[in-house]
């Protein structure tokens, strides 16, 4: 995905990395479907979302489990983007499908700050 698209101070920077866990293996290929074939990663490319990774678990006892890393100017940066997806019309459209409902778990949400001599 390259280098991210920022440029303000490293002390400031925020980076989110997210989880989708499903009850079943299938409930989260349904997850993951939604995110390539829905085209999830279309639209957090569309509203700058400065991914870091976006990956499928493949070990561990949190699995079946979507992941993914993006990251922010600061946290009012991030606050912005995340109110522009919910608001986002694609996005109401594709969570409103029937086939994509109910198709996550658990969402755990973990904020990482760079030290000082981080390169991004």
């Amino acid at each position: 995905y390259g280098v991210p698209d920022l440029s303000g101070p490293n002390k400031d920077r925020i980076y989110e990395l997210r989880s989708y866990e499903g009850h079943t293996e299938k409930i989260s290929e349904n997850k993951i479907k939604m995110f390539n074939d829905g085209d999830e990663v279309g639209l957090f490319k569309r509203l700058g979302f400065n991914a870091v990774f976006y990956g499928e678990v493949i070990s561990g006892p949190t699995m079946p489990n979507l992941m993914y890393m993006t990251t922010f100017e600061n946290k009012a940066d991030r606050d912005a983007h995340w109110d522009a997806f919910r608001s986002d019309p694609y996005w109401k459209e594709l969570s409103s499908l029937p086939q994509y409902q109910n198709n996550v778990s658990k969402n755990v949400t973990t904020f990482l700050y760079p030290t000082d001599y981080s390169d991004i």
